[in-house]
């Protein structure tokens, strides 16, 4: 039994006469080629695309782009093993005609021109407009969280850095009295027993001395940024709580947003935060989505994290119907058996609510909790009601009900989901395509650079390849090629 054989080393072998020679028509990298000429980089912004008179000439952005777009597609996102692929990739030899940029030529230009990175992912989004491949009625909105280029060790919170000062105070009154203790022993002529000496314990209480000062100043920062915590290394960075599904527990990340038509599973736009959550990101996303997709209304899908009548209120005034479930919390009354919310009925009319006894309570006043506005409706015929033991445990004054300002939109979304139950189930199977791609199959869930700036650059690489991947999987290249001609 033998082996499949190789050829010989020593052999002669006829290559092609040329690069091109090696590329078929369906290799992406003609699509990426194509496309990039497509482009207008002076419009877009981009470093040197207009050459120089003088001095050393600079590398075409032109180039150094289609480097990145073939880098992210094909998993390879740090400069220095994008100049290897340069060297030794065929693909990219034919590319980038042979051309060889040192790493640190690849790593400026993308933190140059971050922001014409993202108008480049904007110019896809319109060509994929032209070919008709967004459908622009229905889309579904998600956010994921993307590890930071800082470590946990390295992000203080106010609560963490107390705990600190309390520690290191605690250090330092122990060495003390340690100094103190050695002094009296020696005033005694007696040998003292310790394990340092006072210089050494003199070492330690400045080292702390300067600690607590670092921490100190830390906590000024933060009182004069008015923020809750600081990362030292990504100053953007932000600790976030992470969904039991990617292992519960917080991150050091960013709160990556993308809305996902319905379509072909095309991003429509993204965004990068430092919000922990989503709660008042559904306009953010829903408005420049339909203004990418040049369209007069839109219905958006969203999880309960979204789940904000101001929010749904505001994307109705702009024709953009919202899709989000109530969250599941159950009423405190519920939960002690008192009659909860929902047997009081709101008459919209009179902007009243009637309780199950049949009074009327009435609008009394307003205040904001948890930055939202509340409007407090309340009887003075509670008092005398016979139902008051199943309704409320105050030993004093009327039962209350609160009521959010913009409830109305939320009511009217809730007719919405129960009309259509069908609608609703397609979210998870638009909103998280995209992030299981990004960051399973091409294991794009943490981010290489630092600032918010520099990660919405990062961003919209992902996003733009993620894009012609689709598009390349719907059309083929050789249909795309000609649509850009």
């Amino acid at each position: 039994m033998r082996y499949v054989a190789g050829v010989e080393r020593t052999q002669s072998v006829m290559f092609p006469h040329s690069l091109d020679e090696y590329i078929s028509e369906e290799n992406p990298v003609r699509f990426i080629d194509a496309y990039v000429d497509r482009l207008d980089l002076v419009e877009l912004g981009f470093a040197h695309a207009t050459p120089s008179e003088t001095g050393r000439p600079a590398y075409d952005p032109g180039d150094l782009l289609r480097l990145y777009i073939y880098g992210y597609l094909n998993g390879v996102r740090s400069s220095r093993r994008l100049q290897k692929e340069a060297e030794r990739n065929v693909e990219v030899m034919w590319l980038m005609r042979k051309l060889r940029p040192d790493f640190k030529t690849i790593a400026d230009f993308r933190a140059v021109n971050r922001c014409a990175l993202t108008r480049v992912f904007k110019e896809l989004v319109v060509f994929c407009r032209e070919l008709d491949l967004f459908g622009g009625e229905l889309v579904a909105v998600d956010g994921s969280k993307f590890r930071a280029s800082n470590s946990r060790k390295r992000v203080f919170t106010a609560a963490k850095l107390a705990d600190r000062l309390r520690r290191i105070e605690e250090q330092i009154r122990a060495y003390l009295a340690e100094l103190d203790h050695n002094d009296q022993e020696q005033e005694q002529e007696q040998a003292p027993e310790v394990s340092l000496s006072a210089q050494e314990l003199q070492a330690r209480i400045a080292q702390l001395h300067e600690r607590q000062q670092h921490y100190r100043t830390l906590v000024a920062a933060m009182k004069e940024q008015q923020v809750t915590q600081i990362a030292l290394t990504d100053p953007d960075a932000r600790l976030m709580p992470q969904s039991q599904a990617q292992g519960g527990g917080t991150v050091v990340a960013y709160n990556v947003q993308t809305v996902v038509d319905a379509k072909h599973k095309l991003i429509a736009t993204y965004a990068v935060t430092t919000e922990g959550n989503d709660l008042r990101q559904l306009t953010n996303m829903a408005r420049p989505a339909k203004e990418a997709l040049a369209v007069e209304s839109l219905e958006v899908l969203g999880d309960c994290g979204y789940y904000d009548g101001d929010e749904v209120a505001q994307c109705e005034a702009e024709g953009i119907q919202a899709y989000i479930p109530k969250p599941e919390n159950s009423s405190k009354s519920h939960s002690q058996g008192l009659l909860s919310k929902a047997d009081f009925r709101h008459d919209a009319a009179t902007d009243r609510y009637r309780c199950p006894a049949g009074q009327w309570l009435t609008y009394r006043f307003s205040n904001r909790q948890d930055g939202r506005e509340l409007k407090h409706y309340y009887t003075s015929a509670c008092t005398r009601c016979e139902m008051r033991p199943q309704c409320t445990k105050r030993a004093e004054g009327p039962r209350q009900v609160t009521r959010l300002v913009n409830e109305e939109a939320l009511e009217r979304m809730a007719e919405r989901m129960t009309a259509d139950p069908e609608k609703f189930k397609l979210r998870k199977t638009l909103a998280e395509h995209p992030f299981g791609t990004l960051k399973r199959a091409w294991n794009h869930g943490y981010f290489l650079m630092r600032s918010l700036s520099k990660v919405d650059a990062e961003s919209a690489l992902s996003a733009l390849t993620y894009n012609i991947t689709r598009t390349i999987n719907i059309l083929g290249v050789p249909a795309l090629v000609a649509a850009l001609a």
